[in-house]
């Protein structure tokens, strides 16, 4: 065995016995990372680290293994077929919320410029996703947390110079976004804080101890900020214009079953993650 895949399987051991669900994937995500290269498969042509890189790995690896965010450490995430910086004061993108955006993505296909709005949007993951895969479109992006906002701007500024087209970023809460586009839009979609406040105990020590509560809480049974998002729809939406709203594994009949009960909405439907797990709600507007 080559020095660096030994130090790799001792890496996997640590954050193994640290508890660490995903171990050998971010064990070798870590090495990709120090070495600088491009993907794990390129592991196999490296055969040990010097000195400077091996100090590095066992620092990140520490630092892992007191849970510490992987995204945290590589500054950065995947997600679809783009790239995104994340850190401190963000939410880190799931891939659960992958399938939220190809239904979007389904749901909007030849619609000629749809106009779109992400709200909630954090680290500007959907809308980003969403200007990369739907021609044409016009994406908003509304945020309401400063700290947040400085990482929407920064992925912003790197999706121009990656050649998409730009997406419009606003400062402010879902209740009252983009009041100028009452009624012109067609396709609200969020993935908005949902976990209960009486769910403290379910996050891994990841989420409660780095991602931002203001992205996390949602009130007794988490469905504060959907109906907040709900509320919007209406106003925001044209007649016949579609609602993707994200929430919890739990929540796979509460959500659903908030549209239906707040009238004007038609093809009220809940749908799974890629992981069968019940993970987002979908709408049309008819009123």
């Amino acid at each position: 065995m080559s020095p660096a895949r030994a130090a790799v399987r001792a890496a996997t051991d640590r954050l193994a016995d640290a508890g660490v669900a995903s171990a050998e994937h971010d064990a070798r995500a870590l090495a990709v990372h120090v070495l600088g290269l491009d993907r794990p498969s390129d592991l196999l042509l490296v055969d040990g680290l010097t000195p400077e890189q091996a100090q590095a790995y066992d620092a990140l690896v520490a630092r892992r293994a007191s849970r510490v965010p992987l995204q945290h450490l590589t500054g950065s995430v995947g997600f679809r077929y783009i790239e995104l910086e994340v850190g401190p004061g963000v939410f880190i993108p799931r891939p659960e919320t992958e399938s939220v955006v190809q239904w979007a993505v389904d749901a909007l296909a030849g619609h000629p410029g749809p106009r779109v709005v992400d709200l909630c949007t954090g680290s500007g993951t959907i809308a980003f996703a969403l200007a990369n895969e739907l021609t044409g479109a016009e994406v908003h992006a509304v945020e309401r947390d400063q700290d947040a906002l400085v990482w929407t701007r920064r992925n912003a500024a790197l999706r121009v110079a990656a050649g998409d087209p730009a997406v419009t970023l606003h400062h402010g809460s879902a209740e009252d976004a983009l009041p100028g586009l009452d009624g012109t839009l067609d396709l609200v979609i969020s993935n908005p804080p949902y976990v209960a406040t009486t769910e403290a105990h379910i996050p891994d020590p990841e989420v409660l101890d780095h991602d931002p509560g203001i992205a996390l809480w949602a009130g007794k049974d988490g469905l504060d900020v959907i109906r907040l998002v709900e509320q919007a729809g209406r106003r925001l939406l044209k007649p016949g214009g579609l609602i993707v709203v994200e929430h919890s594994d739990r929540q796979g009949h509460s959500a659903p079953e908030l549209f239906r009960q707040a009238g004007g909405w038609t093809e009220v439907a809940d749908h799974p993650d890629y992981a069968g797990r019940d993970r987002y709600v979908t709408a049309r507007w008819s009123a």
